[in-house]
């Protein structure tokens, strides 16, 4: 028997209320820009993070194959991925309240925290070229969402994000080269085409830019720390390497999906075939897997009684109608 279920948002003195504006124009073009998102202090903490990151040694030995365009990024350490399953403060950025305060607002109620990026992106280095999130990270139900976090500004000489509007409406086109399954059932569509070199810097070998020139010019995204970009898995974005000489671009990005999505994706590796139970429930409830938080940061979860003996099923009207009917056991 099924169970009534009314997901209400925690009550905090600080919570981020979205508008019916703000979630139109996210469902509308793909993207939402949220300033002052993050407190001063918060940022601070994940500067810091970077920083610390920064000064540690190159990761050695990470080899994604001389074809991988961001395989020297990886050498160079200029991105590191799950830094919030080894600090602290970076499963605290991860767990913002604020931030999930929005993406239960556009994806949710129920929000896995997925994963966790910090960009540092040096003078010269840095850079991706046009892609989507989802050919990535893949969940079914596809409700993947993007929240990049500026911690400097960004601009478009030391590298912001470029999106293109209303690129999300565009299913995930397949890379012949990347595999770990399809978002899309397989020949559900009549044409659509697998493409290449995707995240590739280069627009004439990265052929996902033939999807972006049907569109209006790409828009950069200009940052200041504390501001947040939030974007659709399927949005078509990219950034350009750095062509500054003294500034960095330190930015963190993590990845949340609706918890009732099934997660066949894990970055460290994982046993079986889902990675739902690496992911942190941080937001409504859940019937499948989740993690806990591993340094304790508080997340607020669904506080409704599911014990109350209360049960709901569908029963059939003499109009021919199905009327859902409450029972008490």
């Amino acid at each position: 028997m099924a169970t009534y279920y009314t997901p209400k948002s925690r009550e905090r003195d600080d919570r981020y209320l979205v508008s019916v504006e703000e979630y139109a124009h996210y469902q509308r073009n793909g993207y939402l820009i949220v300033k002052g998102l993050v407190s001063k202090e918060d940022i601070a903490e994940l500067y810091e993070l970077a920083e610390k990151t920064r000064n540690q040694n190159k990761n050695p030995g990470i080899n994604f194959g001389g074809d991988d365009p961001l395989s020297e990024e990886f050498k160079q350490a200029t991105r590191v991925h799950m830094l919030s399953r080894k600090e602290p403060a970076a499963e605290r950025g991860m767990l913002n309240p604020r931030i999930l305060d929005v993406t239960e607002a556009l994806i949710g109620p129920d929000v896995y925290a997925v994963q966790s990026m910090m960009f540092l992106n040096p003078p010269g280095r840095g850079g991706q070229g046009w892609h989507q999130d989802a050919c990535y990270i893949k969940t079914h139900p596809d409700t993947l969402i993007g929240a990049w976090i500026a911690l400097e500004d960004a601009d478009e000489e030391n590298g912001c994000l470029w999106v293109v509007p209303g690129s999300n409406h565009e299913p995930i086109y397949p890379p012949a080269e990347i595999g770990g399954g399809n978002v899309h059932a397989l020949d559900a569509f009549s044409n659509l085409n697998s493409v290449s070199n995707v995240s590739h810097l280069d627009d004439e070998v990265n052929t996902l830019s033939k999807v972006v020139a049907n569109y209006p010019p790409p828009i950069s995204v200009p940052l200041q720390p504390g501001d947040v970009l939030f974007f659709h898995s399927h949005l078509l974005h990219r950034s350009y390497p750095n062509k500054t000489t003294d500034r960095f671009r330190r930015s963190y990005v993590c990845h949340y999906c609706n918890a009732r999505s099934w997660v066949p994706w894990d970055h460290d590796g994982f046993e079986g075939d889902s990675g739902n139970y690496r992911q942190i429930l941080a937001r409504g409830r859940t019937h499948l897997p989740y993690a806990e938080p591993v340094f304790g940061t508080e997340v607020y979860l669904y506080e409704g009684d599911d014990a109350d003996g209360s049960s709901v099923s569908m029963m059939g009207m003499d109009n021919g109608m199905m009327m859902p009917v409450v029972q008490k056991k």
